[in-house]
């Protein structure tokens, strides 16, 4: 089970609102979706987390590109949400069979193995452990090396360094 949030930095704070992951397909959806939630164009915080198994964060300050950060990529990589943030940080293409995938232009016949066919690509397997911008958080007081060392109630802890678990908690 998922739970997702937006924060968005306010001048009087941080305000948090529920949000439904039905419509997002690719980062760019959730990247509209915490444009359109922007105060001002300030900071807003996306907040993803599955049963405490990984979380991930994703930042939108205004038109900058976003910054994206994912606990655990590859407990990430089994669920449809964090498969499509670990695709997007380690570049993975979304559709990898396409047409070229399926002619043989490697020089093997049918039915030879390739030589190095171990356990798939390595490119399409997730990178053990955390992936991403670790430091998207340090100006809000939340250090890289602290990030990856949070846990169990990931997004409890990093809200309450925000000082806003409360705002966060009323939506949960």
């Amino acid at each position: 089970m998922y739970f997702a949030a937006l924060l968005a930095r306010t001048d009087d704070g941080w305000e948090a609102s529920d949000t439904e992951l039905d419509n997002v397909e690719t980062l760019a959806d959730l990247v509209d979706l915490a444009r359109e939630n922007s105060v001002d164009d300030d900071t807003v915080l996306a907040l993803i987390e599955q049963e405490d198994s990984w979380f991930a964060i994703v930042r939108v300050d205004g038109e900058d590109d976003p910054r994206v950060y994912v606990s655990d990529a590859v407990a990430a990589n089994r669920s449809s949400y964090g498969a499509m943030l670990v695709d997007e940080l380690i570049g993975r293409e979304e559709d990898a069979d396409d047409e070229l995938d399926s002619l043989d232009l490697d020089g093997t016949e049918d039915g030879e193995p390739e030589e190095d066919e171990g356990d798939g690509d390595a490119a399409e397997r997730a990178p053990s452990g955390p992936l991403g911008d670790g430091e998207l958080l340090s100006d809000l007081g939340v250090s890289g090396k602290e990030l990856r060392a949070l846990d169990g109630d990931a997004l409890g802890t990093i809200t309450d360094a925000l000082g806003c678990r409360e705002v966060l908690e009323a939506v949960r």
